[in-house]
């Protein structure tokens, strides 16, 4: 491997801070001219992306042919510098979440990035963020990216102003602020028992700590994993979420559907790392948690799908139900469990996101008064009102306009993805969860996961259907109320610009369902490194620096 093309693996940290330290200089009437270096950014994002993941997978940047490629920055060795580790997974959070990004400039493009100042800086450096956060190789430096992001997010959650969409920001802000306090004690007092920062380096040394060190560094990782969860809104710490979302403008709810994965994929890469087979007896330390919290959330959040009347709250609950479902799969503890979470991941963030915008556009359609009548008549269980005087005239053949159908059909898909039903890659991403919890010959003989006994797997069996019960029953109730109910019902008008991210990000779930063979085949090989850490401690640990000859050259 070339330097230049080692160089790359910072490139998806350095090309947003760049792109947005440069639209900080213009002032706003430099908006298309920000529009163009925003845009040039994120697609030069997942262009960079999808070759690392291609070379990656193919073991030509990792070291030895590994799948695991490192940069050192500053040229120090990763237990005294800042270190960068780039392996599966990390590029598929980071290909997702610029995929997210190239979604929602598009649609705020239309209209809300004018909503207020500084828009897309503030998207760049979340994008900044959110890479850096998935490709650093150190706690400290992944506390400084959850800052860069949250900062960001701080901004962009109160784009738009409104008393409401105050009200819940501040909310948000407080509660991100406290998690992350308590995200700085957790490292210190783990950084107390180990004298180091990387968590290739402490994940090597965990094994072999005293049991007073064992106390206080298990003690650490307690108050680190709150500080996770609170991102990753685990009930009971979710009261937050489904306000402060719902009252976010379309395109940064869409966006903030991945703020809570950031939560889960920190979970995912430190618990795996420092509580693996070679943890000792720390080996699993807090899988019931993750199990029963994972599950608790589940409850939580379909019992607010199934309450909600609200669209945008509704959304907010699902994200709920994807972060339980994923937190729970990441407690049963087994690489093909894993495997088909980091699935239902992708399919879910995009599904979510995608109806997060479809929501405003379904909205626009209904006039304030025809909502209120829609909701009196429900509830008073009648369907169409009485005749005025004369005969009912039965109308036969009436015309659906092109917009409606595009509205009607996006809301039938996002229905079945975020449900799990067939034909779509929500039902796949579902069967492959359910088919590896209750499988027995994909547990390993000698797993530790609090599964073995088989209730967990029924409990997980019967939450997974429930969930999805209550995702179709609230879509179909919503569905019948806005495209069927016929009281002052009218067209809305539709810009491409709106309408193509949310096709964009559907189209990509239904190419999903084609291609789930090869997807599934990565994402098992992404689980099964992340349950096998040796060969990540090891490219870590081993990681050569650049020696450079007297004219300068490496």
């Amino acid at each position: 491997m070339t330097p230049m093309l080692h160089h790359l693996l910072i490139a998806p940290i350095v090309l947003p801070l760049v792109a947005a330290s440069i639209m900080l200089l213009m002032g706003e009437r430099w908006r298309r001219v920000k529009i163009g270096i925003n845009l040039a950014s994120i697609l030069g994002l997942l262009a960079l992306t999808w070759y690392l993941l291609q070379q990656l997978d193919q073991g030509n940047f990792g070291q030895d042919g590994t799948a695991v490629a490192v940069y050192l920055l500053g040229n120090w060795p990763s237990w005294l510098g800042i270190v960068l580790a780039v392996d599966r997974l990390s590029l598929v959070m980071v290909l997702l979440s610029s995929a997210l990004g190239l979604a929602v400039l598009v649609y705020s493009v239309a209209r809300w990035d004018r909503a207020g100042a500084h828009f897309h800086p503030m998207l760049q450096f979340l994008l900044m963020g959110l890479n850096g956060a998935f490709l650093t190789g150190d706690l400290f430096n992944l506390f400084v990216f959850f800052e860069l992001l949250l900062a960001a997010s701080y901004g962009l959650i109160l784009h738009g102003s409104g008393s409401m969409r105050i009200r819940a920001g501040l909310h948000y802000i407080t509660v991100n602020l406290a998690a992350s306090s308590l995200f700085l004690i957790g490292v210190s007092l783990m950084y107390s028992v180990t004298g180091t920062l990387s968590m290739a380096d402490m994940a090597a040394g965990v094994g072999s700590l005293a049991s007073q060190e064992r106390m206080l560094f298990e003690a650490g990782a307690a108050v680190l994993g709150v500080a996770f969860l609170v991102k990753a809104a685990v009930w009971p710490l979710n009261f937050w979420l489904p306000s402060a979302y719902a009252a976010a403008c379309p395109p940064v709810a869409a966006m903030f559907v991945i703020m809570t994965k950031v939560g889960v994929y920190s979970i995912l890469r430190v618990w795996t790392l420092l509580f693996g087979p070679e943890a000792g007896e720390s080996m699993l330390f807090g899988a019931d948690w993750l199990l029963y919290g994972g599950m608790a959330t589940i409850v939580f959040g379909a019992i607010g799908i199934l309450s909600s009347q609200d669209l945008a709250r509704m959304a907010g609950f699902s994200v709920l139900v994807s972060s339980g479902t994923l937190l729970a799969a990441v407690g049963f503890a087994e690489g093909q469990v894993t495997g088909a979470a980091l699935f239902y991941l992708v399919v879910s963030t995009l599904s979510v996101a995608a109806f997060f915008m479809l929501i405003e556009l379904v909205e626009r359609g209904r006039t304030p008064a025809a909502a209120m009548l829609a909701l009196t008549l429900e509830a008073f269980g009648a369907a169409n009102p009485d005749p005025v005087d004369g005969p009912e005239v039965e109308v036969v053949g009436v015309a659906i306009p092109a917009a409606m159908a595009f509205l009607g059909l996006s809301f039938v898909f996002c229905a079945l993805l975020m449900a799990g039903l067939p034909p779509l890659s929500g039902f796949i991403a579902k069967f492959a969860l359910l088919s590896a919890v209750l499988n027995p010959l994909g547990l390993q003989e000698n797993s530790q996961s609090l599964a073995t006994g088989g209730t967990a797997q029924w409990i997980m069996l019967g939450l997974l259907i429930a969930s999805g019960l209550f995702v179709v029953i609230s879509m179909t109730r919503s569905g019948i109320r806005i495209f069927w109910a016929p009281q002052g019902r009218v067209v809305p008008r539709l810009r491409l610009m709106e309408a193509a991210p949310v096709g964009g990000l559907l189209t990509v779930c239904i190419v999903l369902t084609f291609y789930s063979g090869p997807v599934m085949r990565y994402m098992d090989d992404a689980a099964r490194s992340l349950y096998a850490p040796q060969e990540y401690i090891q490219a870590v640990q081993t990681a050569p620096l650049v020696v450079r000859s007297e004219g300068g050259q490496p």
